[in-house]
């Protein structure tokens, strides 16, 4: 499964470990993903996404309906979630 969260988009960076001589060397910053699911009221049902910690936050401010809908017209959401 690949690292991208399903609400934020959020995906793998790359960049550089720089010692203290200055070499750099090629690195990844991974994304804070967690598997977690959330009831969804309007279907009565449960879902479960790949979220990052910042994508639960804004499930938490915006509302689960209102920001799967908005995923989904950003297209960041594959299937019927």
């Amino acid at each position: 499964m690949s690292k991208v969260c399903q609400i934020t988009g959020r995906r793998v960076r790359i960049g550089n470990n720089v010692s203290h001589s200055k070499r750099r060397t090629r690195r990844t910053f991974s994304p804070n993903l967690r598997m977690k699911r959330f009831f969804l009221e309007e279907e009565g049902r449960w879902v479960r996404l790949k979220v990052s910690t910042a994508g639960i936050r804004e499930i938490e401010k915006n509302g689960l309906a209102a920001t799967l809908r908005k995923a989904k017209k950003e297209g960041l959401l594959k299937k019927n979630y």
